[in-house]
């Protein structure tokens, strides 16, 4: 699933490549046509990511006009040539130049501007947004009985933070995903979110997750790139058996509620 920086990514790049186009609106796969029409030839006034929620908004008199896109698992919402018409897809905004196309999402649809403050109101504190208020996180986190592992990854409380920054955070601060949140200090978790909002907001401009620090780049180590198809240079993310960067211990995996935890049991002990 993609992670938090990957829709802001995109909500960037709707907001510069479709600011003050009348934009076409189809569904070539055909379940999304009778929306579709509502918001073709309009223009997208802005853009905007919630963790892993996108709101798009047109300018439109209709309150029921908002696209909100979740991608899940398997969805993809790529800039393409404006005649590209390959594989299913559910969403083609363009230009006439580019489009954007959207398939296999695990939901795309037209809401109220009411529904949208519910949906929000749902999700936690997103590192990337600079109106993010970390502080109540912080007290469900240290009344949790639950472990630092578990809660980063719920978005009720992280919204954006996925897999991949979940193991990369906690490695790059020592942290076991072990620990319990409630014995997670407030210095602790307050390095955990100010490293998020670095690691995220690079992420963003970058179009890929990097989380080494200088020393450990392939250049200063002499070692290969990391090859994989999630890109970017990592410490623990899908580095199962290999050696440790620190201190050569194999990196560990094992399934914490059903995702495959990544962590180095000496640097995180």
């Amino acid at each position: 699933m993609p992670e938090g920086h990957v829709i802001h990514r995109l909500a960037r790049d709707l907001n510069k490549n479709f600011g003050g186009a009348d934009l076409e609106a189809t569904s070539p796969q055909g379940r999304f046509a009778a929306e579709a029409a509502l918001i073709n030839g309009h223009r997208i006034t802005v853009a905007e990511a919630f963790g892993k929620h996108l709101f798009v908004e047109f300018d439109s008199d209709n309150p029921e006009h908002i696209l909100y896109i979740h991608l899940g698992l398997i969805g993809t919402f790529h800039f393409e040539p404006a005649e590209e018409t390959r594989g299913q897809i559910r969403l083609h905004l363009s230009d006439g130049d580019i489009a954007a196309n959207l398939r296999g999402p695990q939901w795309c649809r037209l809401i109220t501007d009411a529904e949208r403050t519910v949906a929000i109101g749902k999700l936690g504190a997103d590192p990337i947004r600079d109106d993010a208020d970390p502080e109540p996180i912080r007290i469900k986190v240290q009344r949790s009985g639950r472990s630092i592992g578990s809660l980063l990854m719920d978005q009720k409380l992280f919204a954006g933070v996925g897999n991949i920054y979940r193991a990369e955070t906690l490695f790059r601060l020592g942290i076991s995903p072990f620990a319990i949140g409630k014995d997670i200090t407030t210095a602790q978790f307050q390095a955990i979110w100010a490293d998020l909002v670095v690691l995220m907001k690079d992420g963003v401009v970058a179009g890929r997750i990097d989380t080494v620090r200088h020393e450990h780049t392939p250049e200063a180590m002499g070692r290969q790139p990391r090859k994989d198809d999630h890109g970017g240079e990592v410490y623990t993310y899908r580095r199962t058996g290999q050696e440790c960067f620190l201190c050569d211990t194999p990196i560990k995996e094992q399934v914490m509620e059903g995702r495959n935890l990544f962590w180095c049991p000496s640097c995180q002990s």
